[in-house]
């Protein structure tokens, strides 16, 4: 019996660990798995773990408004040290990059438990991009006892690092465990998406685009760029461009400056996840700074153009699942009109390979963390702190 504790607090997060949590509850003589959640982003993590029925051992909540990322680590790392007291668990998962992902990485240190870091070798090889994440994926590479990469990609870059072979597993990535559990209960009537948003992607004469900005690098002249060759595909007449727009004000000042009121272009309030992937599955393409959609879109047969410099999933560029293009006004537009222009173009790209796996990432976590526990690794971790 493995007893295991899942560390999460925004909605990317949770996404990808559900479903792990998930596979090992379903498997009640292996695992006992627990999860406490830091409340990052209070309201969009509640309703992820309502779509996929996870109720927290923990609801730490230790997020106040306003806070600084110093002040914020300081509370997560001070909240979660009474929790691994009370649990004792045998090994604490993280996902990603997140402020919590760090904190529960170094809090499991400090209590010399062992570290499993889904969606582990993700790099830039800049600190400042993305910002912090790029940092709180470098420390909790070197903090973690268990590597799971998504990709041979992300397991090279672990190997560069130093990381013994034997620590690393190529799981695939949980987060389209995710999706394809939600697309199915949507096609089978078992989710319903926001029927507000139905008319959209419905007009034959119009492209649906779906896009996400929100990237702290980009604010300031990075987001007007952005909002200005939003405004330049809209001003084509043949689009209909969906926006959920984050509350961030960095974002949401120049997206109203030049965006309210622009024709073929909706703002919308911040959606759901259920919501989101019914609208994802419905658009002509993808364009974003996520990272979380450049993983997505391709397993929704979505082109994905991504509006930032730099990515940490370069697989995606090279099954040619994904373009980039920046901030820059111009290649945005030039992205976009070339795959609207050219349809044979956007369906080459629709179908090629996902490189983020097929669905069974969950699975393959959880085989590895058996393995892991019958050669007693997790007890020479915890012995030499």
């Amino acid at each position: 019996m493995v007893k295991a504790l899942f560390v999460f607090g925004t909605r990317p997060e949770a996404i990808k660990l559900c479903p792990v949590v998930l596979h090992m509850k379903s498997r009640p003589d292996e695992f006992d798995a627990r999860v406490a959640v830091t409340a990052q982003h209070r309201q969009m993590l509640d309703q992820v773990l309502g779509a996929f029925g996870v109720t927290p051992d923990y609801d730490l909540n230790s997020m106040t408004p306003g806070q600084t990322l110093s002040a914020s680590a300081a509370r997560i790392l001070a909240t979660l040290e009474p929790v691994y007291a009370d649990a004792k668990p045998d090994i604490v998962y993280v996902q990603g990059d997140t402020t919590t992902t760090l904190c529960g990485a170094l809090a499991a240190f400090y209590a010399r438990i062992p570290i499993g870091h889904v969606e582990a070798g993700l790099r830039t090889g800049d600190t400042s991009q993305p910002f912090p994440e790029e940092m709180n994926r470098v420390v909790t590479g070197r903090l973690a006892a268990i590597h799971f990469a998504a990709t041979e990609g992300a397991r090279r870059n672990l190997l560069r690092e130093n990381i013994p072979p034997e620590a690393i597993h190529v799981t695939g990535n949980s987060g389209i465990d995710a999706l394809l559990h939600v697309r199915d209960r949507l096609i089978a009537g078992e989710l319903r998406g926001d029927a507000n948003l139905d008319c959209f992607g419905r007009n034959p004469t119009k492209h649906l685009i779906v896009v996400t900005a929100h990237r702290r690098e980009s604010f300031g002249g990075g987001f007007e760029s952005i909002c200005r060759a939003l405004r330049k595909i809209a001003g084509r007449g043949d689009v209909e461009i969906v926006y959920p727009v984050h509350r961030n004000p960095n974002v949401t000042g120049p997206v109203r400056q030049y965006l309210d009121g622009v024709p073929g272009i909706h703002l919308i309030e911040p959606l759901d996840y259920v919501p989101f992937v019914d609208l994802m599955r419905r658009a002509c393409l993808l364009l974003t700074d996520s990272g979380g959609i450049q993983e997505e879109g391709p397993s929704l047969g979505k082109p994905v153009i991504v509006m930032r410099e730099k990515t940490e999933r370069p697989e995606a560029v090279e099954a040619g699942t994904v373009r980039m293009a920046g901030t820059d006004e111009a290649r945005i537009f030039t992205e976009v009109a070339g795959l609207l222009d050219f349809p044979e173009t956007r369906s080459a790209m629709s179908r090629m390979h996902n490189p983020y796996g097929n669905g069974h990432a969950s699975e393959r976590i959880a085989a590895a963390t058996l393995a892991f526990a019958h050669r007693g690794e997790w007890r020479s971790q915890v012995s030499v702190g």
